[in-house]
């Protein structure tokens, strides 16, 4: 399980947020619980997409802050294995 920080900002009408120290994962939700809910989803699509493409996940900073932020917490990335295998018609023996 990886931990980084998730900041929020109240707006007028929404709450920003963002994890800080993955660069990419912002959202905004009508309020806390939604922002919270759709930057998990944020979260998880960011890492999977590192992933698909071969890069590296960033590395979490205990030590980030956002100065602007109304709240900041911690935000948990939970990755499991699994394995899938395809065969398209041109991988096959003749």
């Amino acid at each position: 399980m990886l931990t980084y920080k998730a900041m929020y900002k109240f707006l007028e009408g929404a709450v920003h947020g963002e994890v800080l120290d993955f660069p990419g994962a912002i959202t905004a939700g009508k309020d806390l619980d939604e922002a919270r809910v759709l930057l998990r989803s944020a979260l998880v699509d960011m890492a999977e997409t590192h992933i698909l493409h071969g890069e590296p996940l960033p590395i979490p900073d205990p030590k980030i802050s956002e100065p602007d932020a109304d709240l900041e917490e911690p935000i948990h990335l939970l990755l499991t294995a699994a394995q899938s295998i395809a065969i398209s018609a041109l991988e096959r023996a003749p």
